[in-house]
Protein backbone atom coordinates (compact mmCIF):
# COMPACT_ATOMS: atom_id res chain seq x y z
CA UNK A 1 0.00 0.00 0.00
CA UNK A 2 1.50 3.18 -0.90
CA UNK A 3 2.89 5.28 1.64
CA UNK A 4 -0.14 8.39 2.53
CA UNK A 5 1.10 11.86 2.98
CA UNK A 6 -0.51 15.41 4.74
CA UNK A 7 1.19 18.69 4.97
CA UNK A 8 3.45 19.40 7.80
CA UNK A 9 1.67 21.35 10.36
CA UNK A 10 4.14 24.09 10.06
CA UNK A 11 3.79 24.41 6.12
CA UNK A 12 2.41 27.75 5.19
CA UNK A 13 0.10 28.23 1.58
CA UNK A 14 -0.23 31.84 0.35
CA UNK A 15 -1.85 32.55 -2.09
CA UNK A 16 -0.26 35.31 -4.45
CA UNK A 17 -1.36 37.65 -7.22
CA UNK A 18 1.25 38.58 -9.41
CA UNK A 19 4.24 37.61 -6.91
CA UNK A 20 2.48 39.47 -3.62
CA UNK A 21 0.03 37.96 -1.13
CA UNK A 22 -3.74 38.35 -2.21
CA UNK A 23 -5.90 39.99 -0.18
CA UNK A 24 -8.98 42.03 -0.98
CA UNK A 25 -7.90 45.11 -2.56
CA UNK A 26 -4.86 43.28 -5.11
CA UNK A 27 -7.86 40.77 -6.09
CA UNK A 28 -10.80 42.79 -7.04
CA UNK A 29 -9.85 44.45 -10.13
CA UNK A 30 -10.36 47.80 -10.22
CA UNK A 31 -9.17 47.99 -6.89
CA UNK A 32 -5.60 45.87 -7.84
CA UNK A 33 -4.96 48.98 -10.47
CA UNK A 34 -4.93 51.32 -7.43
CA UNK A 35 -3.01 49.24 -5.17
CA UNK A 36 -0.29 48.67 -8.18
CA UNK A 37 -0.13 52.41 -8.75
CA UNK A 38 -0.12 53.46 -5.43
CA UNK A 39 2.02 50.68 -3.41
CA UNK A 40 3.41 48.21 -5.17
CA UNK A 41 5.08 50.02 -7.81
CA UNK A 42 6.43 52.66 -5.32
CA UNK A 43 7.66 50.24 -3.30
CA UNK A 44 9.29 48.23 -5.99
CA UNK A 45 11.00 51.50 -6.70
CA UNK A 46 11.46 52.96 -3.64
CA UNK A 47 13.51 49.43 -2.72
CA UNK A 48 15.68 49.60 -5.72
CA UNK A 49 16.98 53.11 -5.30
CA UNK A 50 18.45 51.88 -1.83
CA UNK A 51 18.09 48.02 -1.25
CA UNK A 52 20.46 48.14 1.36
CA UNK A 53 18.51 50.85 3.45
CA UNK A 54 15.20 48.78 2.85
CA UNK A 55 16.87 45.53 4.37
CA UNK A 56 18.10 47.40 7.37
CA UNK A 57 14.83 48.71 7.96
CA UNK A 58 12.88 45.85 7.80
CA UNK A 59 15.40 44.20 10.95
CA UNK A 60 13.50 47.29 13.22
CA UNK A 61 10.02 45.80 14.72
CA UNK A 62 8.49 49.25 15.03
CA UNK A 63 9.00 49.84 10.86
CA UNK A 64 7.72 45.98 9.89
CA UNK A 65 4.41 47.51 8.56
CA UNK A 66 6.35 50.64 6.58
CA UNK A 67 6.71 50.34 2.98
CA UNK A 68 10.01 48.65 3.15
CA UNK A 69 11.06 45.77 0.82
CA UNK A 70 12.82 42.83 2.58
CA UNK A 71 14.60 41.25 -0.58
CA UNK A 72 18.23 40.86 0.03
CA UNK A 73 20.37 43.04 -2.16
CA UNK A 74 22.19 40.52 -4.62
CA UNK A 75 18.34 39.67 -5.95
CA UNK A 76 17.82 43.66 -7.09
CA UNK A 77 17.44 41.93 -10.56
CA UNK A 78 14.63 40.13 -9.58
CA UNK A 79 12.98 43.15 -8.33
CA UNK A 80 13.81 44.88 -11.23
CA UNK A 81 11.89 42.15 -13.57
CA UNK A 82 9.07 41.95 -11.29
CA UNK A 83 8.32 46.06 -11.69
CA UNK A 84 8.29 45.72 -14.86
CA UNK A 85 6.08 42.42 -15.47
CA UNK A 86 3.82 44.53 -12.85
CA UNK A 87 3.90 47.50 -15.35
CA UNK A 88 3.02 45.29 -18.39
CA UNK A 89 0.46 43.20 -17.02
CA UNK A 90 -1.56 45.85 -15.09
CA UNK A 91 -0.28 49.04 -17.09
CA UNK A 92 -3.89 48.81 -18.35
CA UNK A 93 -5.58 48.36 -15.18
CA UNK A 94 -3.51 51.12 -13.61
CA UNK A 95 -4.85 53.74 -16.76
CA UNK A 96 -8.61 52.38 -15.82
CA UNK A 97 -7.78 53.78 -12.10
CA UNK A 98 -5.80 56.89 -13.63
CA UNK A 99 -8.49 57.80 -15.68
CA UNK A 100 -11.40 57.37 -13.02
CA UNK A 101 -9.67 59.41 -10.60
CA UNK A 102 -9.07 62.28 -12.93
CA UNK A 103 -12.79 61.88 -14.39
CA UNK A 104 -14.07 62.45 -10.55
CA UNK A 105 -11.47 65.54 -10.23
CA UNK A 106 -13.71 66.72 -13.06
CA UNK A 107 -16.81 66.10 -12.66
CA UNK A 108 -18.03 68.87 -10.13
CA UNK A 109 -17.49 71.33 -12.82
CA UNK A 110 -18.77 70.00 -15.50
CA UNK A 111 -22.11 69.14 -13.43
CA UNK A 112 -22.39 72.19 -11.67
CA UNK A 113 -25.93 73.30 -12.68
CA UNK A 114 -27.30 69.90 -11.69
CA UNK A 115 -28.47 69.33 -15.50
CA UNK A 116 -28.82 65.94 -16.91
CA UNK A 117 -25.56 63.58 -17.46
CA UNK A 118 -26.29 62.29 -20.49
CA UNK A 119 -24.18 64.72 -22.43
CA UNK A 120 -21.25 63.49 -20.38
CA UNK A 121 -21.30 59.97 -21.34
CA UNK A 122 -19.81 60.55 -24.54
CA UNK A 123 -16.80 62.45 -22.76
CA UNK A 124 -15.92 59.55 -20.48
CA UNK A 125 -12.28 58.46 -20.86
CA UNK A 126 -11.93 55.42 -23.25
CA UNK A 127 -11.24 53.07 -20.37
CA UNK A 128 -14.52 54.26 -18.80
CA UNK A 129 -16.96 53.53 -21.35
CA UNK A 130 -19.19 50.85 -20.68
CA UNK A 131 -17.71 50.57 -16.63
CA UNK A 132 -19.78 52.98 -14.86
CA UNK A 133 -22.71 55.19 -14.31
CA UNK A 134 -22.95 58.58 -13.65
CA UNK A 135 -25.51 60.22 -10.83
CA UNK A 136 -26.74 62.28 -8.57
CA UNK A 137 -27.58 62.35 -5.09
CA UNK A 138 -30.01 64.68 -3.56
CA UNK A 139 -28.01 67.75 -2.59
CA UNK A 140 -27.30 67.06 -6.38
CA UNK A 141 -23.50 66.23 -5.82
CA UNK A 142 -22.30 64.20 -9.10
CA UNK A 143 -20.90 61.17 -8.42
CA UNK A 144 -19.47 57.85 -10.48
CA UNK A 145 -20.34 54.25 -9.98
CA UNK A 146 -18.82 51.49 -11.24
CA UNK A 147 -20.49 48.51 -12.31
CA UNK A 148 -18.16 45.82 -10.67
CA UNK A 149 -19.41 42.85 -12.06
CA UNK A 150 -18.34 44.44 -15.77
CA UNK A 151 -15.01 45.15 -14.56
CA UNK A 152 -14.72 41.43 -13.44
CA UNK A 153 -15.74 40.10 -16.64
CA UNK A 154 -13.66 42.60 -18.81
CA UNK A 155 -9.24 42.27 -19.42
CA UNK A 156 -9.07 44.09 -15.71
CA UNK A 157 -9.21 40.43 -14.15
CA UNK A 158 -6.30 38.55 -14.75
CA UNK A 159 -6.60 35.03 -12.66
CA UNK A 160 -3.40 34.06 -14.81
CA UNK A 161 -1.81 36.47 -12.14
CA UNK A 162 -2.65 33.94 -9.55
CA UNK A 163 -0.41 31.15 -7.79
CA UNK A 164 0.17 29.06 -4.57
CA UNK A 165 3.47 29.66 -2.67
CA UNK A 166 3.97 26.41 -0.33
CA UNK A 167 7.00 26.59 2.15
CA UNK A 168 7.23 25.01 6.00
CA UNK A 169 8.30 27.79 8.80
CA UNK A 170 10.42 27.49 11.16
CA UNK A 171 9.85 30.70 13.08
CA UNK A 172 6.65 33.44 13.22
CA UNK A 173 9.15 35.93 12.54
CA UNK A 174 10.31 34.51 9.08
CA UNK A 175 6.43 35.50 7.37
CA UNK A 176 7.92 39.17 5.87
CA UNK A 177 4.66 41.87 6.41
CA UNK A 178 2.15 41.40 3.78
CA UNK A 179 1.74 44.55 1.68
CA UNK A 180 5.19 45.47 1.75
CA UNK A 181 7.55 42.61 0.47
CA UNK A 182 6.68 40.77 -2.65
CA UNK A 183 7.21 36.67 -2.35
CA UNK A 184 9.61 36.39 -5.33
CA UNK A 185 10.31 32.96 -6.63
CA UNK A 186 13.17 31.10 -6.92
CA UNK A 187 13.92 30.93 -2.65
CA UNK A 188 13.33 26.86 -2.66
CA UNK A 189 9.85 27.32 -2.28
CA UNK A 190 7.42 25.51 -4.44
CA UNK A 191 5.02 27.64 -6.37
CA UNK A 192 2.17 26.69 -8.10
CA UNK A 193 0.62 28.67 -11.21
CA UNK A 194 -3.35 28.10 -10.86
CA UNK A 195 -6.09 30.12 -10.35
CA UNK A 196 -7.94 30.38 -7.28
CA UNK A 197 -11.09 28.86 -8.25
CA UNK A 198 -9.26 25.40 -10.05
CA UNK A 199 -11.15 22.71 -8.40
CA UNK A 200 -7.74 21.21 -7.81
CA UNK A 201 -6.90 23.69 -4.90
CA UNK A 202 -9.62 22.37 -3.30
CA UNK A 203 -8.27 19.05 -3.44
CA UNK A 204 -4.74 19.71 -2.24
CA UNK A 205 -5.79 21.28 0.07
CA UNK A 206 -8.09 18.13 1.46
CA UNK A 207 -4.78 17.06 2.06
CA UNK A 208 -5.49 18.40 6.13
CA UNK A 209 -8.30 15.86 6.36
CA UNK A 210 -7.37 13.22 3.70
CA UNK A 211 -4.01 12.14 2.94
CA UNK A 212 -2.70 10.98 -0.66
CA UNK A 213 -0.07 8.30 -2.00
CA UNK A 214 3.13 11.09 -3.16
CA UNK A 215 2.38 10.00 -7.07
CA UNK A 216 -0.91 12.01 -6.26
CA UNK A 217 0.34 14.99 -5.00
CA UNK A 218 2.67 15.31 -7.62
CA UNK A 219 0.62 14.88 -10.28
CA UNK A 220 -2.01 17.53 -8.43
CA UNK A 221 1.02 20.16 -8.58
CA UNK A 222 2.23 19.11 -12.28
CA UNK A 223 5.45 17.94 -10.37
CA UNK A 224 8.06 15.32 -11.55
CA UNK A 225 10.10 13.31 -9.22
CA UNK A 226 12.95 15.66 -9.68
CA UNK A 227 10.72 18.23 -7.27
CA UNK A 228 10.19 15.35 -4.31
CA UNK A 229 12.98 16.70 -2.06
CA UNK A 230 11.04 20.29 -2.21
CA UNK A 231 7.50 18.97 -2.02
CA UNK A 232 8.92 16.45 0.46
CA UNK A 233 9.62 19.74 2.62
CA UNK A 234 5.97 20.72 2.63
CA UNK A 235 4.54 16.81 3.97
CA UNK A 236 4.74 14.40 6.44
CA UNK A 237 3.82 10.78 6.48
CA UNK A 238 0.34 10.64 7.85
CA UNK A 239 -0.54 8.68 11.17
CA UNK A 240 -2.61 6.30 11.05
CA UNK A 241 -6.34 7.82 10.37
CA UNK A 242 -7.50 9.34 13.53
CA UNK A 243 -11.23 9.06 15.25
CA UNK A 244 -12.91 12.21 13.57
CA UNK A 245 -13.60 15.05 15.60
CA UNK A 246 -16.86 14.07 17.41
CA UNK A 247 -19.57 16.93 16.17
CA UNK A 248 -20.63 19.40 19.48
CA UNK A 249 -24.64 18.19 20.59
CA UNK A 250 -24.02 19.84 24.44
CA UNK A 251 -27.20 21.70 25.40
CA UNK A 252 -25.37 24.92 25.52
CA UNK A 253 -23.03 26.55 23.27
CA UNK A 254 -19.32 25.67 23.30
CA UNK A 255 -17.22 28.12 21.69
CA UNK A 256 -13.28 28.36 20.68
CA UNK A 257 -10.76 30.76 20.23
CA UNK A 258 -8.02 30.29 17.44
CA UNK A 259 -6.96 33.89 17.82
CA UNK A 260 -7.42 37.59 17.14
CA UNK A 261 -10.93 37.75 16.06
CA UNK A 262 -11.38 33.83 14.96
CA UNK A 263 -13.54 31.89 16.93
CA UNK A 264 -15.63 28.61 16.43
CA UNK A 265 -19.12 28.21 17.32
CA UNK A 266 -20.32 24.75 18.02
CA UNK A 267 -24.05 24.08 18.67
CA UNK A 268 -26.49 21.03 18.55
CA UNK A 269 -24.45 19.68 15.64
CA UNK A 270 -23.63 22.98 13.68
CA UNK A 271 -20.02 24.35 12.99
CA UNK A 272 -19.81 28.39 12.99
CA UNK A 273 -16.51 29.62 12.51
CA UNK A 274 -15.92 33.54 12.42
CA UNK A 275 -13.84 35.73 10.57
CA UNK A 276 -11.55 32.62 10.18
CA UNK A 277 -7.38 33.73 10.43
CA UNK A 278 -5.37 30.13 11.40
CA UNK A 279 -1.72 30.10 11.62
CA UNK A 280 0.37 27.29 11.33
CA UNK A 281 2.78 25.57 13.95
CA UNK A 282 6.30 26.77 13.28
CA UNK A 283 8.68 23.86 13.48
CA UNK A 284 11.26 25.86 15.59
CA UNK A 285 8.61 27.52 17.98
CA UNK A 286 6.24 24.19 19.42
CA UNK A 287 3.78 25.79 21.34
CA UNK A 288 -0.42 24.82 21.75
CA UNK A 289 -1.68 27.42 19.07
CA UNK A 290 -4.68 25.94 17.47
CA UNK A 291 -4.25 25.17 14.03
CA UNK A 292 -6.32 23.77 10.92
CA UNK A 293 -6.31 20.10 12.04
CA UNK A 294 -8.44 21.58 15.61
CA UNK A 295 -11.47 21.98 12.74
CA UNK A 296 -14.04 20.05 12.45
CA UNK A 297 -13.78 18.66 9.02
CA UNK A 298 -17.26 20.11 7.90
CA UNK A 299 -17.91 24.10 8.71
CA UNK A 300 -21.82 25.02 7.96
CA UNK A 301 -21.05 28.29 7.71
CA UNK A 302 -17.93 30.99 8.16
CA UNK A 303 -18.81 34.54 9.29
CA UNK A 304 -17.02 37.65 7.59
CA UNK A 305 -17.38 40.67 9.70
CA UNK A 306 -15.47 43.22 7.12
CA UNK A 307 -12.78 42.86 3.86
CA UNK A 308 -9.81 43.75 6.07
CA UNK A 309 -7.00 41.04 5.56
CA UNK A 310 -6.80 39.94 9.26
CA UNK A 311 -10.92 39.16 8.47
CA UNK A 312 -11.03 38.67 5.02
CA UNK A 313 -8.17 36.24 5.07
CA UNK A 314 -7.58 34.46 1.24
CA UNK A 315 -4.72 32.56 2.62
CA UNK A 316 -7.10 30.52 5.35
CA UNK A 317 -10.69 31.01 3.40
CA UNK A 318 -8.80 29.17 0.30
CA UNK A 319 -7.38 26.60 2.22
CA UNK A 320 -10.36 26.08 4.41
CA UNK A 321 -13.09 26.31 0.88
CA UNK A 322 -13.18 22.44 0.63
CA UNK A 323 -14.70 22.37 3.80
CA UNK A 324 -17.20 25.18 4.52
CA UNK A 325 -20.92 24.92 3.64
CA UNK A 326 -21.59 28.59 3.03
CA UNK A 327 -19.68 31.83 3.30
CA UNK A 328 -21.27 34.77 5.07
CA UNK A 329 -20.46 38.33 3.94
CA UNK A 330 -21.32 41.81 4.79
CA UNK A 331 -23.19 43.76 1.99
CA UNK A 332 -21.55 46.35 -0.30
CA UNK A 333 -23.01 49.26 -0.33
CA UNK A 334 -22.13 49.24 -4.65
CA UNK A 335 -21.71 53.29 -4.87
CA UNK A 336 -17.86 53.49 -3.97
CA UNK A 337 -15.46 51.69 -5.69
CA UNK A 338 -13.41 51.21 -2.76
CA UNK A 339 -15.87 49.50 -1.22
CA UNK A 340 -15.52 46.23 -2.86
CA UNK A 341 -18.29 43.98 -2.78
CA UNK A 342 -17.08 40.62 -1.20
CA UNK A 343 -19.81 38.33 -2.63
CA UNK A 344 -19.08 38.93 -6.08
CA UNK A 345 -14.96 38.31 -4.92
CA UNK A 346 -15.73 35.00 -3.13
CA UNK A 347 -17.70 33.53 -6.41
CA UNK A 348 -14.64 34.69 -8.97
CA UNK A 349 -12.44 32.62 -6.76
CA UNK A 350 -14.51 29.82 -6.61
CA UNK A 351 -16.67 29.96 -3.48
CA UNK A 352 -20.07 28.37 -4.71
CA UNK A 353 -22.49 29.03 -1.71
CA UNK A 354 -21.81 32.85 -0.69
CA UNK A 355 -24.60 34.56 0.92
CA UNK A 356 -24.59 38.48 1.55
CA UNK A 357 -26.54 39.96 4.99
CA UNK A 358 -27.82 43.00 5.20
CA UNK A 359 -28.86 44.74 9.06
CA UNK A 360 -31.33 42.30 10.79
CA UNK A 361 -31.44 39.96 8.36
CA UNK A 362 -31.37 35.93 9.53
CA UNK A 363 -29.87 32.52 9.24
CA UNK A 364 -31.88 30.11 11.20
CA UNK A 365 -29.69 27.46 13.55
CA UNK A 366 -31.11 24.65 15.33
CA UNK A 367 -32.60 26.88 18.26
CA UNK A 368 -31.16 29.80 17.27
CA UNK A 369 -30.13 31.85 14.49
CA UNK A 370 -27.51 34.17 12.56
CA UNK A 371 -28.43 37.86 12.76
CA UNK A 372 -26.58 40.07 11.13
CA UNK A 373 -25.70 43.74 12.93
CA UNK A 374 -24.78 47.20 12.27
CA UNK A 375 -21.11 48.30 12.81
CA UNK A 376 -19.92 51.43 13.54
CA UNK A 377 -16.24 53.08 13.21
CA UNK A 378 -13.08 51.52 12.36
CA UNK A 379 -13.40 52.90 8.81
CA UNK A 380 -11.57 56.51 8.52
CA UNK A 381 -15.95 57.17 8.08
CA UNK A 382 -15.52 55.76 4.69
CA UNK A 383 -17.83 53.48 2.86
CA UNK A 384 -17.29 49.64 4.04
CA UNK A 385 -19.12 46.50 4.07
CA UNK A 386 -19.35 45.38 7.04
CA UNK A 387 -21.50 43.78 9.80
CA UNK A 388 -21.16 42.30 13.64
CA UNK A 389 -23.23 39.24 14.31
CA UNK A 390 -25.42 37.99 17.15
CA UNK A 391 -25.68 34.13 16.88
CA UNK A 392 -27.98 32.81 19.03
CA UNK A 393 -28.11 29.73 20.82
CA UNK A 394 -31.00 28.92 22.90
CA UNK A 395 -31.43 30.99 25.70
CA UNK A 396 -27.83 32.81 24.70
CA UNK A 397 -26.91 35.49 22.64
CA UNK A 398 -23.30 36.29 21.59
CA UNK A 399 -22.27 39.43 19.92
CA UNK A 400 -19.28 39.01 17.67
CA UNK A 401 -17.81 42.66 17.44
CA UNK A 402 -14.56 42.29 15.17
CA UNK A 403 -13.37 45.73 15.49
CA UNK A 404 -16.86 47.66 16.04
CA UNK A 405 -16.57 51.05 17.52
CA UNK A 406 -19.66 52.56 19.90
CA UNK A 407 -19.82 55.83 18.17
CA UNK A 408 -24.02 56.23 18.69
CA UNK A 409 -25.04 53.93 22.00
CA UNK A 410 -28.36 54.53 20.59
CA UNK A 411 -27.36 52.23 18.04
CA UNK A 412 -26.48 49.14 20.89
CA UNK A 413 -29.83 50.75 22.64
CA UNK A 414 -31.83 50.29 19.42
CA UNK A 415 -30.23 46.43 19.19
CA UNK A 416 -31.83 45.73 22.70
CA UNK A 417 -35.14 46.53 21.78
CA UNK A 418 -35.08 44.39 18.50
CA UNK A 419 -32.99 41.57 19.88
CA UNK A 420 -33.20 42.00 23.90
CA UNK A 421 -29.91 41.54 26.02
CA UNK A 422 -26.64 40.08 24.27
CA UNK A 423 -25.33 38.11 27.17
CA UNK A 424 -21.95 37.52 25.29
CA UNK A 425 -19.82 39.92 23.75
CA UNK A 426 -16.48 39.55 21.99
CA UNK A 427 -15.01 42.57 21.44
CA UNK A 428 -12.06 44.43 20.07
CA UNK A 429 -9.76 47.05 21.75
CA UNK A 430 -7.56 48.25 18.69
CA UNK A 431 -8.43 51.73 19.83
CA UNK A 432 -5.49 53.27 17.75
CA UNK A 433 -5.53 51.93 14.50
CA UNK A 434 -3.86 53.07 11.24
CA UNK A 435 -4.15 55.73 9.27
CA UNK A 436 -6.37 56.46 6.96
CA UNK A 437 -4.41 56.23 3.90
CA UNK A 438 -2.20 52.87 5.47
CA UNK A 439 -5.23 50.78 3.12
CA UNK A 440 -7.45 52.97 1.79
CA UNK A 441 -4.57 55.67 -0.06
CA UNK A 442 -5.12 54.52 -3.34
CA UNK A 443 -8.81 55.38 -3.31
CA UNK A 444 -8.07 58.88 -2.59
CA UNK A 445 -8.18 61.17 -6.17
CA UNK A 446 -6.24 64.10 -4.08
CA UNK A 447 -4.10 62.19 -1.13
CA UNK A 448 -5.50 63.37 2.24
CA UNK A 449 -4.38 65.79 4.40
CA UNK A 450 -2.10 64.84 7.63
CA UNK A 451 -4.51 65.82 9.63
CA UNK A 452 -7.27 64.01 7.54
CA UNK A 453 -5.06 60.85 7.51
CA UNK A 454 -4.19 60.89 10.92
CA UNK A 455 -7.48 62.29 12.77
CA UNK A 456 -9.25 59.67 10.42
CA UNK A 457 -7.54 56.60 12.29
CA UNK A 458 -9.05 53.25 11.36
CA UNK A 459 -9.56 52.37 14.85
CA UNK A 460 -12.36 50.36 17.01
CA UNK A 461 -13.65 51.32 20.87
CA UNK A 462 -11.66 52.34 23.82
CA UNK A 463 -12.37 51.22 27.34
CA UNK A 464 -15.12 54.07 27.79
CA UNK A 465 -17.03 53.34 24.45
CA UNK A 466 -16.66 49.57 25.05
CA UNK A 467 -18.55 50.23 28.64
CA UNK A 468 -20.95 51.97 26.92
CA UNK A 469 -21.83 49.32 24.63
CA UNK A 470 -22.06 46.72 27.25
CA UNK A 471 -24.02 48.32 29.07
CA UNK A 472 -26.58 49.01 26.26
CA UNK A 473 -26.85 45.38 25.72
CA UNK A 474 -26.98 44.25 29.27
CA UNK A 475 -24.35 42.06 28.40
CA UNK A 476 -22.88 39.50 31.09
CA UNK A 477 -19.81 38.45 29.76
CA UNK A 478 -16.80 40.68 28.12
CA UNK A 479 -14.28 38.72 26.22
CA UNK A 480 -11.62 40.92 24.66
CA UNK A 481 -10.49 39.66 21.62
CA UNK A 482 -9.16 40.89 18.02
CA UNK A 483 -6.18 42.48 19.24
CA UNK A 484 -3.56 40.68 17.44
CA UNK A 485 -1.85 39.91 20.74
CA UNK A 486 -0.95 35.99 19.17
CA UNK A 487 2.67 35.95 17.64
CA UNK A 488 1.21 34.27 14.21
CA UNK A 489 -0.31 37.70 13.09
CA UNK A 490 2.54 39.93 13.44
CA UNK A 491 3.41 39.50 9.62
CA UNK A 492 -0.25 40.95 8.70
CA UNK A 493 -0.76 43.52 11.67
CA UNK A 494 2.74 44.77 11.89
CA UNK A 495 1.87 45.76 15.58
CA UNK A 496 4.77 45.40 17.95
CA UNK A 497 2.75 46.12 21.09
CA UNK A 498 4.74 47.04 23.84
CA UNK A 499 3.22 46.59 27.81
CA UNK A 500 2.76 50.32 27.70
CA UNK A 501 0.93 50.76 23.88
CA UNK A 502 -2.44 52.30 24.62
CA UNK A 503 -4.35 49.56 23.31
CA UNK A 504 -3.18 47.64 26.33
CA UNK A 505 -3.71 50.50 28.99
CA UNK A 506 -7.47 50.57 27.42
CA UNK A 507 -7.85 46.61 27.99
CA UNK A 508 -6.41 46.82 31.63
CA UNK A 509 -9.36 49.64 31.83
CA UNK A 510 -12.07 47.74 30.55
CA UNK A 511 -11.78 44.72 32.74
CA UNK A 512 -11.71 46.16 35.53
CA UNK A 513 -14.39 48.47 34.67
CA UNK A 514 -16.42 45.31 33.80
CA UNK A 515 -15.64 43.54 36.23
CA UNK A 516 -16.75 46.51 39.36
CA UNK A 517 -20.12 46.21 37.01
CA UNK A 518 -20.47 42.59 37.51
CA UNK A 519 -19.94 41.55 34.44
CA UNK A 520 -17.25 38.67 33.99
CA UNK A 521 -14.79 39.99 31.71
CA UNK A 522 -11.61 38.51 30.46
CA UNK A 523 -8.86 38.81 27.74
CA UNK A 524 -9.01 36.34 25.13
CA UNK A 525 -5.97 34.76 23.82
CA UNK A 526 -5.58 31.28 22.09
CA UNK A 527 -5.40 28.42 23.16
CA UNK A 528 -8.81 29.35 24.82
CA UNK A 529 -12.07 27.02 25.46
CA UNK A 530 -15.04 27.60 26.97
CA UNK A 531 -18.49 26.24 27.03
CA UNK A 532 -21.39 28.25 27.72
CA UNK A 533 -23.74 27.53 30.70
CA UNK A 534 -27.14 28.41 31.75
CA UNK A 535 -27.53 32.36 30.57
CA UNK A 536 -27.37 34.40 33.36
CA UNK A 537 -24.74 32.07 35.17
CA UNK A 538 -20.92 31.86 34.80
CA UNK A 539 -19.53 29.83 32.15
CA UNK A 540 -17.23 26.59 32.78
CA UNK A 541 -13.52 27.13 31.06
CA UNK A 542 -11.61 23.98 29.51
CA UNK A 543 -8.12 23.91 28.47
CA UNK A 544 -5.45 26.76 29.14
CA UNK A 545 -8.05 29.35 29.42
CA UNK A 546 -7.26 30.40 33.03
CA UNK A 547 -8.36 34.23 33.45
CA UNK A 548 -5.76 36.55 31.57
CA UNK A 549 -6.11 39.87 33.50
CA UNK A 550 -4.79 43.26 32.94
CA UNK A 551 -1.57 42.61 34.47
CA UNK A 552 -0.84 39.65 33.35
CA UNK A 553 0.11 41.43 29.92
CA UNK A 554 3.00 41.12 30.25
CA UNK A 555 3.17 37.54 29.88
CA UNK A 556 1.37 37.55 26.31
CA UNK A 557 3.75 39.99 24.95
CA UNK A 558 7.08 38.07 25.99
Amino acid sequence: MDTLYRFKPSTVIEPLVNGWVAYTHNVAPLAAGLTARHYQLGNLRQYLASPAANVEACRNPTLRAGRFVNVPVERVADVQALLERTEAELGESVRLGDALMQFQQQLPARASEGLPMAPLYPRLPEPLRGMVELFYDYATRPGVRVIEPLVYASSHYKPHLQSFRLHALALDRDRDFIFSTPRLAGGGELHWHVPFDDPRVDRLFRLDVEPLALPEIRALLGLDVSSDAMLLGVLEVAPPKPAPRPSWDGDTPRITHFGHACVLVEWKGTNILVDPCIGVRPSAEPDERPSYDDLPAHIDYVLVTHSHHDHFTLETLLRLRNRIGCLVVPRAIGLHYGDVSLKLLARRIGFREVVEMDTLERLPLPDGEIIAVPFLGEHADLPHAKTGYVVRAGDQQMLFAADSDCLDVRQYERLLEVLGPVQHVFLGLECVGAPMSWSCGAFFPVPPTVEQDQSRRQHGCDATRGMKLLRALRATHLYVYAMGLEPWYEWLLGLAYTAEAEQIRQMKKILAAATADGLDARLLRAPAQLVLEAATSRHALAKRTDPVDGDGVEEILL
